[in-house]
This record gives structure tokens, C-alpha cells and sequence, in this order.
């Protein structure tokens, strides 16, 4: 089975979760509500590739966004793709800045509530990612 390495973070603010809708320029899992992600580059540390990504992603800096907490990877199969598993480093920051500034990766964000998280078409198994974190 092939893996892809990859973060996915979790921004909150005034116990509100970012969410972001993956738009359709993106290669996988477009229109898809997700956190903040991309792929893990070669022996790229996962909480670099986060930083750059939430940067990339929302253009929020480093010096705007708090580590809160980090796990240890969890193993998420995607039955859009066959034999291939995603290696899912999960992170999550604080910020106090609720100004997002969206690239061409993503379409839409909405800060929400934990428990509206069920409300929206998301990527496989984010939400369980997310509960890891809190």
C-alpha cells in the first residue's frame, strides 16, 4: 500500500476551529472542507511543513499562531484512492487574528463550533483528527 506523509492543522480562536473548502484546482478531495494540510516533503520536519503551510494556506505568520498541541501520526485510508493510506501528523495552533487571507488552494472558510464539524462534507475522517487533538 502506497502512503502519503502529510499535517493537518487545526487553527482555533475564541473556541471556534477553522475550517477551509478545498477548491477545484487542487489534485485530491476538491469541494472538501478540511484544516489547514499539505504533503511532507522528503525528511521535511511535520511542524515546518505546518508553520509554512498555515502561512501559505491562510497567510497567518508564525509570530500570529501558538502551538497548542501535536499527536503522534494516525493512519487514514481514503476510499476515493485504492491501496493508498495517508499518514496524517495533526496539529493544533491558537491564534488571535481571525482575518484569513485564502489562496488559490482553497474556496471558502468558516470558523465553527467542534460539534458543527458533522454539518459539513469533509475530508475521511477529519473529524477524528480533530477529537485526537482536543
Amino acid at each position: 500500500m502506497r502512503a502519503t506523509k502529510i499535517v493537518t492543522c487545526f487553527i482555533t480562536n475564541e473556541n471556534k476551529i477553522l475550517l477551509l473548502k478545498r477548491s477545484d484546482k487542487v489534485k485530491s478531495m476538491k469541494g472538501l472542507w478540511a484544516g489547514v494540510s499539505g504533503i511532507i516533503e522528503k525528511d521535511e520536519h511535520p511542524l515546518a511543513r505546518a508553520k509554512r503551510e498555515i502561512f501559505e494556506e491562510v497567510g497567518l505568520h508564525e509570530d500570529q499562531i501558538k502551538l497548542l498541541k501535536s499527536e503522534k501520526e494516525m493512519r487514514i485510508i481514503s476510499p476515493q484512492y485504492k491501496n493508498h493510506e495517508w499518514l496524517v501528523f495533526p496539529f493544533l495552533f491558537g491564534t488571535e487574528n481571525q482575518t484569513i487571507k485564502l489562496n488559490w488552494e482553497n474556496s471558502d472558510y468558516r470558523w465553527i463550533s467542534i460539534d458543527e464539524i458533522k454539518n459539513f462534507e469533509t475530508v475521511p475522517s477529519l473529524d477524528k483528527v480533530l477529537l485526537n487533538l482536543l
